[in-house]
Formats: structure tokens, C-alpha cells, sequence
């Protein structure tokens, strides 16, 4: 592999020659820009704008550009000449341990290789040290016109060198986290757990990029003549809204399950509250007889009523009765009382009473 900077680890007072490698590539599929008329490529010509023309490569420098727009001429020279321990040595400060690095600050990584025989003891001194005692090494490096920041670890039997960014490269998540508050209920996170244990561990080494493949088979097809690769029928899977998310997690184990060749069941693990919502069978039997309880009470009750109405009648009649004078009351004093009780029988009230006068 080719190196792209030659320096030295500072390791305390011990030097250690080194080369540094990229450890990284892209393998993504990269494209030309084309005039869409005529195919023909498109080129960036690098041209002053002072006088139109076109210059070359060993004819461009470097300048800053100041607040006024003013053009500030830096040479290799002037950064060379920068007062930078760093500037062709990568100069350990501090060892911690891995779990105090930020993921975050994480950028290229690079292979450190010994430069010449010399080198090849203390690079393995450094390198087992590492490996006792469990740490990372925080370094200060400087490349491409810049000082940064590092961390050195062991990658099998290779020191490996991870660019990090500074501390105030790294932006604050403010405004990022959703702020309408959500409660987790447990049996969700009982079927996300589920989920999480279904799906398992996996090789990275196994994991590849299908895209750059489908881009690669679609080029190599049109090279052939033919048009490019049929269009795949989208997957059937849900929008970005959730409508049920007990019941896409479910969905979730149970394919996660069928795809590692596991049986698809899923113990539902939906609260009870949920269930008791709808129409239960107990709760209809209760229902049905509670109503034809209270259907007979009614039927119950129903003569009652009736007899009381009746009684109510007759007494509001008896009481609607114009009273008679008290000639009439002595005169049939004695009689009244034998008859009116067969009277009432088979006649109403009203004509049982005679409401003559006497004479």
C-alpha cells in the first residue's frame, strides 16, 4: 500500500519512524458528467479570472482570502516553517480508556506501519503496551495543512490510527429528540427486547453494499446493448406513520423469526386494559341477565300499578262528588249505609247516591 505521509510516533522520548497508509476506500461507483446531447464529457478547466486563461496545475498556489476580499499568498514554505512539534510527528499526550472516545468524533482511519528496521522494536513495544493495558492512545497529528487529532489502537498485530475531530467540531443535538412527550408502556419494550433477541448478532464481514451491485449489474447490462435491468416492485411496508406499534412490532419478530428458519409465534404481550375494551363474552351473559330481571320486575310491578291507578280513580271520583245538604244526609242516614255497599258492587258511586231534595 501506498504511503501518503512519513513521519514518527513520539512516544515519550522514544521515536518511532512510521509511514501512514490509508485504511479505507471507496468502492462506490463513480460517474463522469456527460453533455446529454452529444455524450461528449464535460471538463472543469481551471482558468484566472484576471486574464482569462487557462492555468496549470504547478502554477496554482495557495492564498487566504481576508475580509475585505483581499488575497493573502501562503506558501509550502511559510507552513513549513510553522513553530509545530506536530508537523512530522504524531505525539502521544495521553492513554484512556476506548469507552471515553467519543463515536462521534470518529473520521478516517489509518494504518501506521514501522519505517525501516530501526523502527521495528518500538513499534512493538508500543504496540503490546497497548494491548496490556486495555487503552487507546490520544495523539496530535498534523496532515494536509492542519493539525488534528487522533487515536492510536491495535488492530491486530498493526497500530491503526483513528483521525478524531476536536471537541467544538461536534454540534449539540438541540432541537433533534422529539419533543412531544411519549410514554413507553413495558410490554412494548418486552416485543422491541423480543425483536432485538430475534435478529441477534451478525458478521459484519458478511454485510455488502446491494446498491453499488444493482448499479453494477444495470451498467453492465446497457454495455451489452440493452436497456439497464427491470424496475423491482416496491416492498409493501409502511409509511413513516405508525398506526399500531404493538402490532408492528409483532409483525416484526414473527418475520424476523421466519427468516432465521425459527417457528413464527409470537406471544402476543398486549396489557389487559387494551382487551377489556371491547365486548366480552362473560360481560354479555351478564347483560342478558340483568335485562330479563329486570324485564320480569317490570312484568311484576305491572298489576300493581294497575290497581293502584284504579283505586286512585275511583278514590279522585269519590272525592269530585258534590256534597249533599244535611236534610238529605238524615233523611237516608240509615238506609244509605245498607245500600251503598251492594250498590258500589254493580253500580258506579255516582248512581248509588240519589242527589234529590227533599221536599
Amino acid at each position: 500500500m501506498r504511503s501518503i505521509w512519513n513521519g514518527a510516533i513520539s512516544f515519550g522520548l522514544v521515536s518511532i519512524p512510521i509511514k501512514l497508509v490509508n485504511a479505507t476506500e471507496s468502492r462506490s461507483v463513480s460517474f463522469r458528467q456527460i453533455h446529454a446531447a452529444d455524450g461528449g464529457r464535460i471538463r472543469y478547466k481551471k482558468v484566472c479570472e484576471l486574464d482569462g486563461a487557462e492555468v496549470a496545475q504547478a502554477e496554482i498556489g495557495k492564498a487566504y482570502e481576508d475580509a475585505d476580499g483581499t488575497m493573502i499568498p501562503i506558501t509550502d514554505e511559510d507552513l513549513a516553517a510553522l513553530p509545530l512539534p506536530t508537523a512530522k510527528t504524531i505525539e502521544i499526550v495521553a492513554f484512556v480508556p476506548a469507552s471515553e472516545i467519543d463515536p462521534l468524533q470518529m473520521d478516517a482511519a489509518y494504518y501506521l506501519s514501522a519505517n525501516g528496521v530501526p523502527a521495528a522494536k518500538p513499534y512493538t513495544l508500543l504496540r503490546e503496551a497497548l494491548k496490556r493495558s486495555d487503552k487507546v492512545a490520544v495523539a496530535k497529528y498534523a496532515l494536509r495543512g492542519r493539525e488534528r487529532l487522533g487515536m492510536l489502537r491495535v488492530v491486530d498485530d498493526v497500530i491503526a490510527m483513528h483521525g478524531l475531530l476536536w471537541p467544538d467540531e461536534i454540534r449539540a443535538p438541540e432541537g433533534v429528540a422529539p419533543e412531544t412527550p411519549v410514554t413507553v408502556r413495558e410490554a412494548e419494550l418486552d416485543l422491541a427486547d423480543a425483536l432485538m433477541s430475534t435478529l441477534g448478532e451478525v458478521d459484519i464481514s458478511t454485510l455488502h453494499d446491494d446498491y453499488r451491485e444493482a448499479v453494477e449489474e444495470m451498467i453492465a447490462a446497457k454495455a451489452e446493448g440493452g436497456a439497464g435491468v427491470a424496475p423491482a416492485e416496491p416492498e409493501t411496508r409502511g409509511g413513516g406513520q405508525v398506526i399500531d406499534l404493538m402490532a408492528a412490532l409483532e409483525s416484526s419478530v414473527r418475520a424476523a423469526k421466519e427468516a432465521r428458519g425459527e417457528p413464527a409465534e409470537v406471544t402476543e404481550l398486549r396489557p389487559r386494559r387494551k382487551e377489556a375494551t371491547g365486548p366480552a363474552a362473560p360481560k354479555e351473559t351478564g347483560a342478558k341477565k340483568s335485562t330479563a330481571r329486570t324485564a320480569a320486575k317490570k312484568a311484576a310491578a305491572a298489576p300493581a300499578r294497575k290497581s293502584t291507578a284504579k283505586t286512585a280513580k275511583t278514590a279522585a271520583k269519590a272525592t269530585d262528588k258534590p256534597p249533599a245538604k244535611s236534610t238529605a244526609k238524615t233523611a237516608a242516614k240509615s238506609t244509605a249505609k245498607s245500600t251503598a255497599k251492594a250498590t258500589e258492587k254493580k253500580q258506579p258511586a255516582k248512581k248509588a247516591t240519589p242527589r234529590k231534595r227533599s221536599a
